[in-house]
């Protein structure tokens, strides 16, 4: 409707056409926020509803990789684990991967799975995106409380660790995984619709991406001359500061720290003008 039509009537939402690249209405992501509260629910209550076990998955999940990385890396290929137990060092990087790999993999589909609902109704569809990243909060909630319970254990049975002060910022490098997440997702959400190739090289993607992560095997192990070149995978810091934080084995350098920050700002904004850019006539190509 046309506002001239009545001039004593007022509108509390104007729908209207992006028309700049940096037009990103974050105050339309704020205005929507009990939508974003409303996707978490949905999601939730679906994972809730469609398993037998439901929520008893999100400690089954880490427990079980943690178990073959034990195994397989540990026991087999004798991996050295910088003198903590393995269970105990594979479960840290396990739970801290697992929060950056959801917000990933279940971003990168965005545009492709909510087609339908993006094509009746008008919502900023940055929404969607930031509820995966907050329900995959909680999920990684539910698992530092294991990990919390294996660490208790394991103190209470004499092993030496050693957490650190880092213990007071470790928010803001969860708050960075779910940044880059949902970064990198959106990145792959807004290729895929020309790209549908992508959403099938997705989970190989990840699973490299895991492998060149310190998640199986500590970044001392890395010769200096490459661990320059390491650390540009932001991942790598941050799980060297989680496990840094709790067993007081990691690499905690505040160079490569800046420059994991830095790649992780430059994707998130780069995937937020590309997403913003592509959802004006995504509908064309899915």
């Amino acid at each position: 409707m046309n506002k001239s039509h009545n001039p004593s009537e007022t509108w509390d939402i104007i729908l209207q056409p992006k028309t700049g690249l940096f037009e990103l209405h974050f105050r339309d992501i704020w205005r929507y926020r009990d939508l974003i509260i409303l996707f978490v629910k949905r999601d939730f209550v679906t994972f809730y509803k469609q398993t037998i076990l439901g929520p008893l998955w999100y400690f089954l999940q880490p427990l079980l990789m943690t178990i073959v990385f034990t195994i397989i890396f540990g026991k087999v290929a004798r991996i050295s684990t910088d003198g903590l137990p393995p269970f105990l060092f594979y479960l840290s990087g396990t739970v801290a991967w697992n929060y950056f790999a959801g917000c990933l993999t279940e971003t990168s589909n965005t545009f492709i799975s909510n087609a339908s609902i993006f094509g009746k109704v008008y919502f900023p569809r940055l929404t969607v995106p930031i509820s995966v990243v907050v329900i995959n909060l909680l999920k990684f909630s539910i698992q530092l409380l294991l990990f919390l319970g294996f660490y208790c254990y394991f103190i209470v049975m004499g092993t030496t660790v050693k957490p650190t002060f880092m213990v007071l910022i470790l928010p803001l490098f969860i708050f960075q995984m779910a940044m880059l997440g949902l970064g990198v997702g959106i990145l792959v959400s807004s290729l895929t619709t020309k790209y549908r190739d992508l959403n099938y090289l997705m989970n190989f993607f990840v699973q490299i991406w895991m492998y060149s992560t310190p998640v199986v095997f500590p970044a001392s192990i890395i010769p200096d001359r490459f661990l320059p070149v390491f650390m540009l995978n932001p991942m790598a810091s941050i799980i060297e500061v989680f496990r840094a934080v709790f067993l007081g084995t990691g690499m905690i350098n505040w160079g490569y720290i800046a420059i994991s920050w830095g790649i992780t700002l430059c994707i998130l904004f780069l995937g937020i003008i590309l997403f913003n850019r592509i959802e004006k006539s995504f509908m064309d190509t899915v």
